[in-house]
């Protein structure tokens, strides 16, 4: 990556605060930011002194309109290795096709969040890897909301599932961890949807994305007049929450003394908001998602030992998608299927060449990455299927040996060892109540109909499996 003083961004910009905020974020990783309000603008700065010095450019598609593509191409005619990222309040596919096929690097939905902003600029000018078709594409197409869009067969990610639809029948706390990128927000969101609280009030506060000055006032609420700049009351989330769930992604982003003042509402049920003589009373679900493991944090002293205690009672880990290499031809399946159903795209298929490339790939942003990855190569794909010259990026990480080797396909439950010995007759049974779970929502009336045995049978499986405990 260049120098901090070497990074200069053009944002093409005409909303003066957002110009302010952009600027300030940028700082935070060593941009410099000049700010140009109109197109005829930023055309001209690419051939000056300073715009030889530009490292990337951020265009927000408010300032030329439905002409954004036409700018982007023009910009990337003029400067074809800058980097371009578009600003949109437009979450439309067709949009983010045509910005990707115009040359736009990457593509962040209004209001984005300080962090995603930041990651796409790091992206976007690294250099050691390449990045082009690695750059998460997070918000390209809606996300799935059930536990039938969750696809995969890997033990470990059958089991979290197993769990999750058990848990969703619950009231209790549930904690998710995993990775970013693993799917804790669809699992959370297909959690809801299957609970008894699917039709009360439901928020998700991301505590790395809110101020940290702001997190008191956006969880627990404040009167008017509670501190400077108070001038009215604002109604927390977790009393806004009352009846139904709130999900607090990146707990492990909490500073201590909000988690003070959250261990004691899930001890009491009762909410102060700042500057107020009383509580209120509420009944609230929370389900917390983090991205580290919340015990190390507690042994290095950065999480309370007793609120991990309070947020876990039931406790579920997403494996990473190097874990669970034999999903990749069925999550590589179901995404060019959704990719295809997109405006201005059609249903690709997939060579085996390119499957044994993309199980060669460790990963690092997991199934988001991967769906990244497959939604930018299916925009520029001109045949009937992906082959392994659609990924040259990741080509070039691998190498053309590793690619070369056949992947090992999941069979959905795993009947030999590494040794290629027989499993034991217990595990394999094992995965096939997990995978049950997961395929009949958690419904164990259901479940026991179809694996032939009694509910009492299952639910002692259930218990030697260890997922008995979900609240």
């Amino acid at each position: 990556m260049a120098e901090p003083e070497q990074r200069l961004l053009m944002l093409i910009d005409d909303e003066p605060a957002q110009g302010r905020l952009i600027t300030a974020l940028a700082g935070r990783e060593g941009w410099r930011t000049v700010i140009v309000n109109e197109s005829e603008k930023a055309i001209a700065m690419l051939g000056t002194r300073q715009g030889m010095q530009l490292s990337a450019i951020i265009l927000d598609q408010g300032v030329p309109g439905d002409e954004a593509c036409d700018l982007i191409a023009e910009l990337k005619e003029r400067r074809p290795a800058l980097p371009i990222l578009m600003l949109t309040a437009s979450t439309s596919p067709q949009l983010a096709v045509e910005a990707m096929r115009a040359g736009a690097t990457d593509y962040l939905v209004k209001p984005v969040a300080p962090d995603r902003l930041m990651q796409a600029l790091r992206n976007a000018t690294t250099r050691e890897t390449p990045r082009d078709e690695l750059t998460p594409l997070t918000e390209k197409m809606p996300a799935d909301l059930d536990f039938d869009a969750m696809v995969g067969t890997a033990p470990p990610f059958r089991d979290a599932l197993a769990k999750a639809a058990k848990a969703a029948r619950g009231h209790g706390p549930v904690l998710i961890e995993g990775e970013s990128g693993t799917g804790k927000e669809m699992l959370i969101r297909a959690m809801v949807g299957a609970s008894p609280r699917a039709r009360a009030a439901f928020r998700m506060i991301n505590a790395g994305a809110v101020p940290a000055s702001s997190l008191d006032s956006v969880l627990f609420g404040h009167e008017k007049g509670a501190f400077a700049g108070a001038f009215e009351q604002q109604v927390g989330a977790l009393q806004s929450c009352d009846g139904g769930t709130l999900v607090l992604d990146e707990i492990d982003r909490l500073p201590v003394d909000v988690q003070d003042r959250l261990i004691t509402v899930m001890e009491t049920n009762c909410v102060k908001p700042l500057g107020s003589q009383y509580g209120y009373k509420v009944d609230i679900r929370i389900i917390s998602a983090s991205n580290l493991p919340l015990a190390d944090l507690v042994a290095t002293g950065h999480f309370r030992e007793d609120l991990l205690r309070l947020v876990s009672r039931t406790e579920i880990e997403l494996p990473p998608l190097r874990e669970r290499i034999g999903d990749i031809s069925a999550l590589t399946r179901h995404f060019l299927n959704r990719i295809g159903e997109q405006p201005g795209l059609r249903p690709l298929g997939v060579t085996n060449e390119a499957l044994n490339l993309l199980a060669a790939f460790d990963w690092p942003g997991n199934v988001r990455q991967l769906q990244a990855v497959l939604f930018r190569a299916a925009v520029f794909c001109d045949g009937d299927a992906l082959t392994a010259e659609d990924f040259p990026q990741v080509r070039e990480i691998v190498g053309e040996t590793s690619a070369c080797e056949p992947m090992r396909e999941s069979a959905g439950v795993q009947l030999y060892c590494d040794d290629g010995n027989l499993r034991p007759l217990e595990d394999i049974e094992a995965d096939v109540i997990r995978l049950a779970i997961g395929h009949y929502r958690g419904r164990m009336t259901e479940v026991a109909r179809r694996l032939g045995i009694g509910r009492s049978t299952l639910y002692r499986k259930l218990s030697d499996l260890g997922i008995d405990n979900a609240a």
